[in-house]
């Protein structure tokens, strides 16, 4: 049995949205219903993502059950990235409890700092006491760390910033887009925490997107082009304190996880575009090597010969990924709305010939927890 995406839809990012969070998900999970042909009535259960830390209120899914149909309804929420409501979604069918599920991610980051609530995820007894330690200033450990190891630069770092501020201009759903961007405007632009500048940086946005899942027997009666879910691949790191930064260990679990269950043996040939969370640009490269799309150490050599290029053999974020926007609940569910219309043929940025993608979530300091979805759609392998 497997799972399909037959439905998506998503608000275009912006500093303030100017829309309640009720409104902006109600529009959202609408959209995605009506997507796939369907009414709220053939919706079995309704799985939400959001943080109580962002929505600044405790149970902030309560909030939501009329916005995103889920009245009377079977109805729960995920705590973190979209694309883990997804997961949860997938195994709900399989368990053959329900047929469609919604799924539907979302944050209004104008309210407050998300930076500032991302001190809430470190140790409360020694780190959490540090007014230095926050998510940015802990990237640039990483960054750091990760340069040490590899041979990465800084300009290889700002390169991952251009080459997705660029693809970002042909996306209308952006919210930073820069067509023109050079190295030296990224190099330029306010530093945060060397080597992080404010152009390295993904930025905190107001968002929604939703996916409308099925079982295949759904799928197959009801949807014309089903997008399938073939592999899907999750773990979570250690503590920050308790790991090597410089490696993302739990992505490489994960990518393995994943690429066993679809069949797949060699990455780099076998998949058509990645979309990946790069909440900062050195991630991007880091991200290169735990999936396994080349060697140790050797991520930056990907940007640097244009391989990860809109017209490269293995196109990064042809969207332009976290960095031309980030509603950070919503962001990893935009990745895999993305791969599925590289699929379908409905891109903004349409790669030819599409048949198999790679979408990614992250979660955590420092990408510390995972997550991989392999998705393909109706060919012969």
């Amino acid at each position: 049995m497997r799972v399909a995406i037959i439905g998506y839809s998503q608000t275009k990012f912006e500093y303030d949205v100017e829309m309640t969070r009720e409104e902006m998900v109600f529009k959202t999970a609408k959209d995605a219903i009506e997507s796939a042909g369907l009414t709220r009535e053939d919706i079995g259960t309704v799985i939400s993502a959001s943080t109580d830390f962002l929505d600044g209120r405790t149970i902030s899914n309560c909030m939501l059950i009329g916005a995103t149909g889920a009245y009377l309804k079977d109805e729960t929420k995920a705590e973190e990235d979209g694309m883990y409501a997804v997961l949860y979604a997938c195994q709900r069918i399989l368990a053959g409890i329900h047929d469609v599920a919604l799924v539907v991610a979302h944050t209004h980051s104008w309210i407050f700092n998300p930076h500032q609530v991302s001190v809430y995820m470190l140790d409360p007894l020694f780190d959490r006491q540090n007014d230095l330690l926050n998510d940015i200033t802990l990237a640039a450990l990483q960054a750091k760390a990760y340069m040490k190891r590899s041979n990465a630069t800084e300009d290889d770092l700002a390169l991952v910033s251009v080459k997705n501020l660029k693809n970002a201009s042909n996306n209308p759903y952006a919210l930073r887009k820069m067509p023109d961007a050079t190295i030296e405007d990224v190099l330029n632009s306010k530093i945060y925490a060397d080597p992080i500048r404010e152009l390295m940086v993904a930025p905190p946005c107001d968002g929604a997107a939703a996916v409308v899942v099925a079982s295949e027997d759904f799928a197959k009666k009801y949807c014309e082009n089903p997008v399938w879910i073939e592999g899907i691949g999750n773990s979570c790191d250690a503590y920050l304190r308790d790991r090597d930064l410089s490696r993302l260990v739990s992505l490489e679990i994960a990518s393995r996880k994943a690429y066993d269950m679809a069949g797949i043996s060699d990455p780099y040939r076998e998949i058509d575009v990645f979309e990946v969370t790069e909440r900062f640009s050195h991630q991007e490269l880091m991200i290169h090597e735990g999936l396994g799309i080349c060697g140790d150490g050797r991520g930056a050599n990907f940007i640097r010969m244009g391989i990860t290029e809109f017209y490269g053999d293995c196109p990064v974020n042809p969207s332009g990924g976290a960095l031309s926007g980030d509603a950070i609940c919503a962001t990893g569910l935009v990745r895999l709305i993305e791969v599925a219309k590289q699929i379908v043929g409905e891109a903004e940025n349409q790669i030819d010939g599409v048949q198999r993608g790679l979408a990614h979530a992250q979660w955590g300091l420092c990408a510390q927890k995972n997550l991989v979805f392999i998705l393909g759609g109706d060919y012969e392998a």
